[in-house]
């Protein structure tokens, strides 16, 4: 990715005990989205949240869960994102998933050697 560029952050908000191929969903889609070549992908683990049935997800100690919401995110150009998506028709089935536009200001790794 150019900087100063226009990229497309695609966002997915699910629960970390959402499986899929019996694995965790955030792992099938980092490895999925690794595969596709996409320039970056983070998984986010929450404290606290809800949502669509509205049922509390928390790490307090009075009521833990095991099941944490989490989000994805992989950044890419649209061009990119575009064609990953419907690779997540049936994969991703519970949860939430957003799409933004913006701006890259830095792509940088660690250089080698």
């Amino acid at each position: 990715m150019e900087l100063n560029s226009e990229a497309v952050v695609l966002r997915i908000h699910t629960g970390e005990a959402t499986r899929y191929q019996d694995k965790p969903l955030y792992k099938y889609l980092i490895e999925l989205f690794r595969k596709e070549g996409l320039s970056g992908c983070t998984v986010l683990r929450a404290i606290d949240g809800y949502g669509k049935t509205s049922h509390a997800h928390t790490t307090s100690i009075l009521r833990l869960s095991a099941d944490l919401p989490v989000v994805v995110e992989v950044v890419d150009t649209k061009k990119n994102i575009e064609r990953v998506k419907p690779l997540l028709d049936g994969v991703v089935t519970e949860g939430l998933i957003t799409e933004q536009t913006v701006t890259v200001v830095l792509y940088a790794g660690k250089k080698s050697g």
